[in-house]
């Protein structure tokens, strides 16, 4: 066995502090400053008192109270961090395993109550520290006198403090601490009331009149000069260690100074004043609480310093034996005095003497209070002409006994001369004689002394001359009685003797010398009853000496007389005052006492006693003798040892037969049996309260069998009937305890004896439920003595006792009192849940001692199964009870784990007889029922979840218990397989229970529990064919129990695999995958949600999580009531959030599913018992509010019109009318108050660190008012302080999906109003109309450029395509959420899924086939005018422009022209040229656009109408947008379709169009440097006027038309200068004609000829390469890389534009400053007849101009054809297709373009006339 060497308090202080450093860590991080700063100081006390306990230089009684000092901190520090209470034993802890269960509660309990009640003290003290005297008119010494004063019994009650003052009013004695501080010691708790009142008497050292002049006397005289008082009350108020000021009053007239306190304390206001305006006494007071060695303790340094002690008046509340006092208290009281021949009274001083017997004054015995060493004399102070004098002066004369007898106080009486001489005479003396000649000193008592007059000169030191002298009037000694009559002045003294040496009572003088006076002895016993105690244990061994030789001269004649003084004594000393003297009587017995032959006189009187106690007279004399049976049997035992010893042991057999009888009488007298409370019963009880404290006596004497056989018969003839005096059974019950107590039951072998007369009574007590407080703590002491893991026979023989007398009304005891009601005051309570507590320990301590023998005899013992199945549950019943939380306080976790042990280690055991006896054809499910309960709970219980201990705390709980839970979980799996069919029986009763055992966070548990869902889905599917049942429980159980925080991401993935596992080779494995996944998704959710919920402020996860929540409970588990509370929930949220509209979409889904109809509806949520139309009505008026609130009026105006038809339904017309103006005021705010648009923005939310409800996930969501995407983004990124942002608009790829990480993709997307009648309507008001573009939106578009294939350095943009996609949601914004999930995105190419998908667009991909063939022929043509008027210096530039154009046409797949362009004029058929801004034809891919389809909503179509513009725009926008820039480069450009490499856009800078224009010359040329290859400026610039003669197109054939994706009306390609970017849209095409592959290309291109405008003749140097490629179709390799799987990119925040443009804003526009061509002029105007209906796709155009630069600062003038000129509201030519056909033969020339449709001048003009609103410039999204 290992000892370990260290101190058991230095082990638990090391460990202690470990645990306590890392929570005081975590105080600093909660900012919990003062704790933290508490427990710091508190450690380093530690630390210290650790390092002198390792030094080992302490003493004993040092080293203990250093230990006493470590617990104390251990205790406080553990209370302040919430952490367990230690049980502890002499300070070390104690091991809850080697020592009974009972005294382990007792010691919890002990420690517990110590901490929340204090006991308080019933010893007080005040402490005063005199400050100074503040006085304007100071200038004398000063004595100040500190009393207390009881105003009640108006006399002090304190001796007093007295110190003296300076002429500063400052202590004068400052180096002397004693000298101006004391300590009032000793005051009760009785004197700690209002009316005891603090005094000071101030007493000045001067001339006779405070105004006299110096020199009118020198002789200095005590005068009075002021009063001060405080009630002690108000200390009590509160801690008064600051000083306090108290004001001093003066009395009116000298007469009324002896009582100027009770005057103030009266507030007799005419008989006191102010000293002065600003006289005050400046103190220090305080309270101090507990005895003297406590308040030695706590306050060391005042002792250190010095105090001086101030005592009460006489003795204190208790007498301490070996105190020694003599102190004799004189109050100098008053005096009458004659005139002495004088005109005018007297100033009479009074001047006092202690003189002994031999006439010698004795030095230094009267004291005037603690602060001052005691003087020889005392002098009195003076009051002015006064022959009354009242002085009430109290001195204190500690005169030794030694010297009292004999000595006598002199009193001389001086009258005081105020002339300048200042003499005082000698005019009389009084004096009075401490001790008379028969041994009493001077009464107590007002004496009236005699004035003995006397001269100047009269000598007075020869004593014996004057002590003949009566002193006393009425006391005369002597034949000179004549000349006392003849006397008229008289001096008063009050005199009060504490003496624990003198006696003033003369009664008691004459028992102590009895032999002197023999025949007095009868009258002195007598009167010994009569004599006060405090004289009677002053002589305690005198007096019981002179007794019990009394009772050996004369045992016969005083026998009975001295047996009733003993016993008056004996029961004086039951007296709390003197209890404290018990120990000096069992001295005297032990070494003092002599009586040998007492014994028999004793026992002879006490047994006469007792048989006569059923006599009515002598009853209150026995009941005072049954009281001191203790002593009478300690006196008989010690002189029957006396006489064994002196006698060799004589007649010891006698002896015997004496107590024998004596006992006889005993049991006797105890069997009377009386009805009610009579005198009989109250004899009885006194005895059974004395009787315990006998059985150590008779120990002495006897074996301990015969005792306790004697005690045995003596408590068993008790009565047994329980009606009787209650009180005589609560003091039998009394009794029965101290029996257990007493050493007599220690004994094993007496305690075999006395266990079955003991349990007997308890069991009669337990079965009436009376006593139980008594019955608890009996029990509780019989198991402290039965310890732990105890085999001895006898304990196991005890342990069968108790169990088959106890166990069955123990279970039942605590059944019955833990349902009752609790009590409601505080006390009671504590009263109540201790006696639940001892109870509870008694039962598991005799659980614990049970051994499998004892187990199986109780199990044996039943005679029938109902017997144990009652027995079974109760007892499972009981063990439900132990296990709640409020059974123990919280922090008595050692307590709850062995309770826990005893617990599982009978269950184990009981478990057994469940499945022997009450399985198969004895099954009973409530026994069974009860004991899963029963499980269940234990394993739920919080202090069972090692999770959330400390790790020291985890590994002790493990080592010593192991994990209980699991232990448990196993048993409940073994027993749930013995059920067998009976399974059926608790499904789905147990499936709640056991999810909630399952969801803690313990894998062995888990992996144990989780299969027996398997085994009830198995049961149920075999009873009814599917398991509805037990997926509808799980899921109502699975809400509840994971919103109380239970439940997590390890449990769902191994519920989810564990029970797939399992149902694999089920015939029903089908349904089961489908429950398993159902309830898998909820737990994703719920998790979700509860990690939401954790959040602070409302935020967008806490209303996308419920908005997931709530769908999931409606669409997929179709649970109404869940999905009406989440309804609720979700409304909550929006309104704290302040988002009203969507509170309203909320809870309009509420209102939907409620009728107009009369049904009652019960009462729901914050919702009252109403109908349904009440209810309807309600929610109706609810949401009106909110809408209004919301600023969305048009939908209030909605519900206005619904709730108002039911209003006139009813005829109810009152709220009709208000219904109806409520509407009407919608409509006014409608037109009158501002709204703001909206703007929306893409969220993708990718890696696997994002909830479920988003993972993976893009949403679109609707921002704020005002709030723009960097808002927006930085909004965001604070909901996911962890997300990074990402800085591209391509689709992630799948490493991005699956990481373990957050990513979030941001960028604005466009709304595509549904509505859009309304939008194009004339004369409605934008107020109106900007409801509709922002409301009821499913559908938003947005572009994203991109390079297809490898970039070209030579020409970026030949590689540039920009892909439009179109985001579909699964519901309209706004609604129940600000963002929705995107359902179906839709990316756009020229593909025949398309066309299939979309046969309604099919005339407008032919119509856009055609008008790309129209450009290509415009481009070629406007090259052959180009080669006619180039100068030859420039003719490098034009062949770079020809080669690169047959390089572009080639790459369209379009056939090559003629090499010959005839320079005839072409006839256009519709009088115009078709002219396009793209520079060039757009060759069609065929790969296609992939469709994510998601959730089917309702969708609504809506048509923008778009315009076009520049692609160099919309380039140089993305690319500002993206690098913060305004040049692009070779980086930002080379836009690969991968997630790395995507340039980001907005909406807002730019229009999503693509332009191309002819490449520069500086593109061409390989001599020009880099930088100039991206010149913008330096782009081919078109003519400013092309003549229209020009250019004649020839009509393209219809085999010819392309195919082409349209979005809006965005294949009409306009230029209209008056449009805004967002109006402006070219559509964009992949790389190829063909539908399906570059095979179908070659067949539709030999199918039919183009017929090619003619071509100018070139010299043939100047050929390019490129025109022998240019009929070559472009290679696969051309393709993107990524079919179909386009990724969004981020523009900047979007604002709706109907119409305008800022036309010379290049921040808006993008830079037009030299690829805008005269070709613009000639683009397409807005045609109303060819917008599209809703077709969601997203176009991809190849892009080949030179991207534009905004115009730079330098440039003073627009270049040709600027951005500039687009402010020039000229008619735009419309497409042929679109014209109005001619009425003649086209002219020779085409017409100017002034043919416009009337609509579409309207609409034009309108949208001029409109100001546009300003657009942000485009922002770069910041990354994280």
């Amino acid at each position: 066995m290992v000892i370990p060497t260290e101190d058991s308090v230095i082990t638990e202080m090391t460990s202690t502090l470990r645990d306590w450093g890392t929570m005081w860590k975590q105080l600093y991080v909660r900012n919990e400053g003062d704790l933290f700063h508490r427990l710091w100081h508190i450690m380093n006390e530690i630390l210290d008192l650790r390092r002198q306990v390792l030094v080992g230089h302490l003493t004993h009684d040092r080293m203990k109270d250093v230990k006493r000092h470590i617990t104390a901190r251990l205790d406080w520090g553990n209370e302040q961090l919430g952490l367990d209470l230690v049980p502890r034993k002499e300070y070390a802890m104690v091991d809850p395993e080697e020592i009974s269960i009972t005294e382990l509660y007792r010691l919890m309990e002990h420690r517990h109550r110590k901490k929340d009640t204090p006991v308080p003290a019933s010893s007080h003290h005040l402490f005063v520290q005199m400050k100074s005297l503040m006085c304007s008119n100071l200038g004398e010494e000063l004595e100040v006198i500190f009393s207390l004063f009881d105003s009640k019994e108006n006399r002090p009650i304190s001796e007093r403090f007295f110190l003296r003052l300076n002429r500063n009013g400052l202590p004068k004695c400052p180096e002397k601490p004693e000298r101006h501080c004391s300590l009032f010691v000793d005051l009760g708790s009785s004197e700690l009331r209002k009316d005891i009142y603090i005094t000071v008497h101030i007493i000045r050292i001067g001339r006779m009149g405070a105004g006299e002049k110096k020199n009118a006397c020198n002789v200095q005289y005590r005068r009075p000069f002021g009063c001060a008082v405080l009630s002690i009350a108000d200390l009590l108020a509160g801690d008064s260690k600051d000083d306090l000021i108290l004001k001093v009053y003066m009395c009116n007239t000298e007469n009324d100074w002896y009582q100027i306190h009770e005057n103030i304390i009266k507030k007799l206001n005419a008989r006191y004043n102010l000293t002065g305006s600003n006289a005050g006494l400046a103190v220090s007071l305080q309270l101090l609480h507990g005895d003297m060695e406590q308040i030695r303790r706590e306050y060391t340094s005042m002792f250190t310093h010095g105090v001086s002690i101030t005592r009460k008046l006489g003795f204190s509340n208790i007498i301490m034996p070996g105190e020694m006092r003599n102190d004799l208290y004189i109050t100098v009281e008053r005096g009458e005095f004659e005139k002495g021949g004088k005109s005018v009274a007297r100033n009479v001083e009074v001047t006092m003497h202690v003189v002994d017997s031999s006439g010698q004054i004795l030095k230094d015995f009267i004291s005037f209070g603690s602060g001052e060493p005691p003087a020889s004399e005392y002098h009195s102070f003076v009051l002015y002409h006064n022959n009354g004098p009242r002085w009430a002066e109290l001195l204190k004369l500690p005169i030794p006994v030694d010297k009292f007898r004999g000595a006598h106080i002199r009193c001389e009486f001086r009258h005081c001369s105020t002339k300048e001489k200042g003499e005082k005479k000698l005019f009389g003396f009084s004096f009075v004689p401490l001790m008379q000649e028969n041994g009493r000193t001077l009464p107590d008592g007002t004496h009236e002394l005699i004035v003995h007059k006397c001269e100047e000169n009269t000598n007075l030191q020869d004593s014996s001359r004057y002590l003949k002298l009566p002193f006393s009037k009425g006391i005369f000694l002597g034949n000179n009685s004549q000349a006392v009559k003849t006397t008229k002045e008289s001096f008063w003294i009050t005199s009060f003797l504490c003496s624990t040496k003198l006696t003033q009572n003369g009664d008691m003088l004459d028992l102590l010398k009895w032999r002197t006076h023999p025949d007095k002895i009868a009258g002195c016993l007598s009167k010994l009853k009569e004599i006060d105690g405090s004289e009677i244990v002053k002589f305690l061994q005198d007096t019981l000496d002179t007794l019990f030789g009394i009772l050996d001269e004369n045992s016969q004649k005083y026998g009975s007389k001295v047996f009733d003084c003993l016993v008056h004594i004996i029961n004086l000393l039951q007296d709390s005052k003197f209890h404290h003297f018990k120990p000096v009587m069992d001295t005297y017995i032990e070494s003092h006492f002599a009586g040998a032959l007492a014994y028999r006189d004793l026992i002879k009187v006490l047994k006469w006693h007792i048989d006569r106690v059923t006599e009515v007279e002598l009853q209150e004399h026995i009941q005072e003798v049954l009281k001191a049976q203790e002593y009478i049997f300690k006196y008989i035992v010690q002189s029957r040892r006396l006489f064994s010893i002196a006698t060799g042991g004589q007649n010891e057999e006698e002896f015997r037969c004496c107590i024998q009888e004596l006992l006889l009488s005993v049991r006797f007298f105890l069997s009377q049996e009386s009805k009610g409370a009579s005198a009989l019963s109250q004899l009885q009880a006194v005895f059974l309260s004395s009787f315990p404290s006998v059985y150590s006596e008779l120990l002495k004497l006897f074996d301990v069998r015969e005792v306790a056989n004697l005690v045995h018969d003596a408590l068993g003839s008790l009565p047994t009937v329980m009606h009787g005096d209650e009180c005589l059974q609560a003091v039998k019950l009394q009794s029965i305890g101290k029996t257990v107590e007493s050493h007599l039951y220690t004994n094993p072998d007496s305690r075999y004896i006395l266990l079955p007369v003991v349990l007997h009574h308890l069991h009669m007590h337990l079965q009436e439920q009376k006593d139980l407080i008594m019955c608890a703590r009996i029990l509780s002491n019989i198991f402290c003595l039965i310890k732990k893991n105890s085999s001895e026979k006898s304990v196991l023989g005890e342990i069968d006792v108790i169990v088959n007398s106890l166990l069955d009304i123990l279970l039942r005891t605590i059944l019955e009192i833990t349902s009752r009601p609790q009590p409601s005051g505080s006390a009671m309570r504590l009263q109540f849940q201790d006696v639940t507590g001892e109870f509870v320990s008694c039962l598991l301590s005799l659980l614990r001692q049970m051994t499998d023998r004892h187990y199986q005899q109780l199990l044996d013992s039943f005679s029938t199964k109902e017997d144990l199945r009652d027995f079974l549950l109760q007892i499972f019943t009981v063990f439900r009870i132990l296990i709640r939380p409020e059974m123990f306080p919280k922090d008595w976790t050692v307590m709850r784990l062995v309770a826990n042990n005893v617990i599982i280690t009978t269950v184990l055991y009981l478990s057994d007889a469940l499945r022997k006896n009450f399985l198969n054809e004895n099954f009973d499910y409530k026994i069974w029922d009860s004991y899963f309960f029963l499980a269940v709970i234990f394993i739920n219980q919080l202090c069972l979840q090692l999770e959330m201990f400390t790790p020291s705390k985890k590994k002790k709980v493990l080592e010593k218990y192991g994990d209980m839970r699991v232990t448990m979980g196993c048993e409940i799996f073994s027993m749930w397989q013995n059920l067998g069919e009976h399974k059926l029986h608790f499904i789905p009763a147990l499936i709640g229970p056991f999810l909630e055992v399952t969801l803690i966070p313990q894998p062995d548990l888990r992996n144990v529990m989780i299969p027996i869902f398997h085994d009830m889905m198995d049961w149920e599917q075999r009873r009814s064919g599917n398991f509805k049942q037990v997926e509808a429980k799980l899921i109502d159980k699975l809400d509840s129990l994971m919103s109380e925080g239970k439940g997590d991401e390890t449990y769902r993935e191994l519920f989810n695999s564990i029970l797939l596992k399992k149902i694999e080779r089920e015939t029903w494995r089908e349904s089961g995958v489908s429950l398993i996944a159902t309830v898998t998704r909820l737990m994703e959710r719920l998790l979700d949600y509860r990690d939401c919920m954790k959040m602070g402020e409302v935020d967008g996860k806490k209303i996308g999580c419920t908005v997931s929540l709530l769908n999931f409970y409606k669409t997929e588990l179709n649970k109404e009531e869940m999905y009406i509370r989440y309804i609720h929930k979700l409304y909550d949220l929006h309104l704290k959030a302040q988002n009203f509209t969507e509170a309203a979409y909320t809870l309009l889904l509420y209102d939907e599913l409620l009728e107009w109809s009369d049904r009652p509806l019960r009462e729901f949520l914050n919702y009252p018992m109403q109908t349904e139309w009440q209810r309807k009505e309600y929610l109706h008026l609810t949401i009106i509010q909110n809408f209004d609130r919301g600023k969305c009026w048009e939908n209030g105006i909605i519900l206005c019109r619904k709730i108002a038809e039911q209003y006139e339904s009813y005829y109810d017309y009152r709220n009709l009318s208000k219904m109806r103006m409520m509407e009407a005021s919608l409509y006014d705010k409608i037109m009158d108050q501002q709204r703001l648009e909206p703007e929306f923005f893409r969220v993708g939310f990718y890696g696997k660190k994002f909830p479920f409800f988003l993972r993976n996930k893009e949403f679109v969501c609707r921002g704020h008012d005002y709030e723009r995407l960097e808002a927006f983004q930085q909004r965001m990124l604070n909901e996911f302080p962890h997300a990074i942002a990402m800085q591209h608009a391509n689709q992630p790829d799948e490493t991005i999906f699956q990481a373990e990480a957050q990513y979030l993709q941001i960028y604005a997307v466009t709304p595509i109003p549904e509505n859009q009648e309304v939008l194009q309507r004339d004369g409605i008001p934008d107020n109106i109309k900007s409801f509709y573009k922002v409301n009821h939106i499913w559908r938003f578009r947005y572009d994203r450029p991109f390079h297809k294939g490898t970039k070209d350095k030579e020409n970026e943009f030949k590689s540039l395509w920009v892909e439009r996609t179109t985001l579909i949601l699964v519901q309209s914004l706004p609604g129940i959420s600000r963002w929705f999930e995107v359902e179906k995105r839709e990316v756009a190419f020229f593909v025949k899924e398309y066309v299939l998908n979309h046969p309604e667009d099919g005339e407008k991909i032919t119509r856009l086939r055609e008008l790309m063939l129209e450009q290509a022929q415009i481009l070629e043509f406007g090259l052959a005018v180009h080669e006619k008027f180039v100068p030859q210096d420039m003719r490098p530039l034009h062949k770079k422009l020809v080669d690169q154009f047959f390089v572009m046409k080639s790459s369209l797949g379009i056939q090559e022209f003629s090499a010959c362009v005839q320079a005839s004029p072409i006839h256009f058929p519709n009088g115009s040229p078709r002219v396009c801004r793209n520079s060039v034809p757009v060759s069609m891919s065929p790969d296609g656009a992939r469709v994510i389809p998601r959730r089917s909503p309702l969708s609504y179509p809506a048509v923008n109408r778009y315009s076009s513009s520049s692609l160099s725009s919309q380039a140089s926008a993305e690319v500002s947008n993206i690098t913060g820039q305004s040049e692009s480069s070779d980086e930002v450009f080379n836009m690969q379709p991968s997630p790395s490499t995507s340039s980001l856009s907005s909406t807002h800078s730019a229009s999503p169009n693509v332009t191309s224009s002819a490449p520069s010359s500086a593109r061409a040329s390989p001599l020009l440097s880099d930088k100039h290859k991206h010149s913008r400026e330096n782009s081919c610039l078109s003519p400013r006027e092309r003549p229209c003669s020009a250019i004649y197109p020839t009509p393209s054939e219809t085999s010819q038309r392309m195919l082409f994706n349209h979005i809006g009306d965005g294949a009409l390609p306009r230029s209209d200068s008056n449009l805004s970017g967002p109006e402006k849209a070219v559509n964009t095409t992949p790389s190829s004609w063909s539908l399906d592959s570059g095979k179908e290309a070659r067949n539709t291109s030999e199918s039919g000829k183009l017929i090619s405008p003619p071509v100018p003749p070139r010299p043939a140097q100047t050929a390019s390469p490129a025109r022998h490629t240019a009929s070559i179709s472009p290679s696969p390799a051309g393709r993107s890389p990524m079919k179909g799987s386009v990724q969004s990119f981020t523009p900047s925040p979007v604002e709706y534009h109907s119409s305008g443009l800022i036309s010379n804003s290049p921040a808006l526009s993008g830079s037009y400053s030299s690829s805008i061509s005269s070709l613009s002029r000639c683009s397409t105007s807005e045609t109303s007849g060819f917008e599209s209906q809703g077709s969601e796709q997203t176009v991809t155009v190849p892009n080949y101009s030179v991207s534009e630069e905004p115009v730079r600062k330098e440039s003073k003038t627009p270049p040709p054809y600027s951005v500039y000129e687009r402010t020039l509201k000229r008619p735009v030519p419309l497409p042929h297709s679109l014209s109005i056909p001619a009425a003649s033969d086209p002219p020779a020339l085409p017409p100017k373009p002034q043919l416009v449709r009337p609509n579409n001048l309207e609409n034009s003009s309108r949208r001029t006339e409109q100001v546009p609103r300003p657009r942000p410039l485009p922002r770069k999204v910041s990354q994280l």
